[in-house]
């Protein structure tokens, strides 16, 4: 696995991969030295000054053939991000199905993006018929990072709306998994290829593989003017103050809640908050991390909860049957354990699981937790979920407040009320009714609040933060 830097394939260092649930080898990457860096950096800031220039139409097509691309690649795509990153089949085939539709809704948004109008002769100093006319323009190039926990997805959604905006990008990929983003690079060299799109500089897109120190300094690099990172809080922070001047967007972490009703279908509700606690590990930002049902359902919930927990399978992630596979590795592993014993320590009660084989996790419920317990208060980023009750709906909101992150909630309700004081009083980015939080369009605005990061993503709205609105004001007499 090569580095795709000026549009050429290089060796660097060579790293070994291992794959995170038998600890075979996974492949050998190259990571990129620091006069890699550097001619990714100012071959971005080159390619971007061309690129820039290309129609709509180029980038919708340049974006239409990836889309193709990808699917001609499913097989090996998805082979990857199972043998990388240890996501289970069926979660990995859908990862990749995603990523294909995301390039497919870049291609269509790369012909909308445009600009409006606003008149300005609304005051005695303006002149009839002189509208302001703003439009989009990309603001220059993008140093995007990528976790391994969607390592194709989440990149597609870094260089599908910078390739649409007429924007450059350099990705670093995830050390864990960064498999499919290489193809990705193949991808695109093909299609600009293919295509006969040679207004199209190969330097567009770049796959840079490195050490977090030049990451960093990447990311910092003047030539660099926005910043796209997907990744844990505490990095994207401190890189944010690092970035002065540049355009941030920061998807971070959470520790997503779901209210469960007295007057919800408690079946249901269930079976999906199984599926959101535990999918993948529960590596996924908006899984499920704490429930709060109604004291006058707990009971039933719990008892229901339980039965759908046990029927999921655990094991190979190659397996087509496999919902729970291994955490990313043996740090994670152990880390969580920790967090679930000291819960323990201080007065939680197991209701499932809290034991581990090596890498993979058994789903963990617990209850009677304290709000100090790290599996409430921080990201566990693994298959442990948080079963408490609460009487009045106020206080559930209250509870899912009681946090420093802010991404998406999910609320189990038919109440047109208690819906209206969920959407009125939730600290969060997103809210899901009658759904669990971890839903995600791949065309729709996502992001957080409080520590959970800043922006929003979504093809369109990524465009839009890539992009800064120029004004042009024809004066008539």
């Amino acid at each position: 696995m090569k580095l795709w830097i000026a549009g050429k394939w290089c060796d660097g260092t060579p790293r070994e991969i291992k794959n995170p649930f038998n600890q075979t080898g996974a492949g050998i990457v190259h990571d990129a030295n620091s006069a890699q860096v550097e001619e990714a950096l100012e071959t971005s800031e080159k390619a971007f000054r061309k690129f820039t220039k290309t129609s709509r139409f180029t980038r919708s097509r340049l974006l239409a053939l990836m889309a193709e691309g990808l699917k001609k690649n499913r097989s090996p795509l998805v082979a990857e991000i199972i043998n990388q990153a240890g996501k289970p089949f069926a979660a990995a085939d859908v990862e990749v199905t995603r990523a294909i539709g995301t390039f497919t809704i870049a291609s269509e948004e790369a012909k909308r993006i445009g600009g409006d109008m606003t008149p300005i002769d609304i005051d005695a100093g303006g002149k009839p018929f002189s509208p302001a006319l703003s439009y989009w323009v990309g603001r220059g190039p993008v140093f995007g990072i990528s976790p391994f926990n969607f390592p194709l997805n989440l990149a597609a959604h870094k260089v599908a709306p910078a390739l649409a905006a007429g924007v450059s990008i350099i990705l670093k990929p995830p050390p864990q998994a960064p498999g499919p983003a290489i193809i990705l690079g193949k991808i695109f060299e093909e299609a600009v290829k293919e295509g006969s799109l040679d207004e199209i500089p190969l330097g567009t897109l770049q796959i840079l593989n490195c050490s977090n120190e030049l990451a960093e300094r990447a990311a910092t690099d003047p030539r660099i003017q926005i910043l796209s990172f997907t990744g844990s809080a505490k990095v994207g922070w401190h890189l944010q103050s690092k970035a002065v001047g540049k355009k941030i967007i920061l998807e971070l972490g959470g520790n997503a809640a779901v209210i469960v009703n007295e007057d919800a279908d408690l079946k249901r509700a269930a079976s999906r908050c199984a599926v959101g606690s535990f999918t993948y590990s529960g590596q996924v930002c908006i899984s499920v991390q704490r429930i709060f049902v109604h004291e006058k359902v707990r009971n039933e919930f719990t008892n229901l909860f339980l039965k759908e927990v046990e029927k999921l399978q655990i094991g190979d992630p190659s397996n087509k049957d496999t919902i729970i596979g291994p955490v990313i590795d043996s740090g994670a592993a152990v880390r969580i354990k920790s967090w679930i014993d000291e819960s323990v320590k201080n007065g939680a009660k197991i209701l499932f699981g809290g034991k581990n084989e090596g890498n993979v996790l058994f789903p963990t419920i617990l209850t009677n937790t304290k709000a100090s317990d790290k599996v409430v208060c921080e990201e566990v980023f693994g298959p442990v979920v948080v079963l408490e009750s609460f009487g009045e709906f106020s206080e559930a909101v209250g509870k899912v407040n009681d946090s420093k992150y802010g991404l998406q909630a999910g609320v189990f309700t038919d109440s047109a009320k208690l819906i209206h004081e969920a959407t009125t009083h939730l600290e969060v980015g997103g809210i899901i009714i009658n759904e669990i939080p971890m839903f995600r369009a791949d065309n729709m605005p996502y992001g957080g609040i409080k520590e959970s990061g800043l922006g929003r993503e979504g093809v369109k709205f990524t465009m839009e933060e890539f992009c800064e609105r120029r004004t042009v004001i024809t004066w008539n007499g």
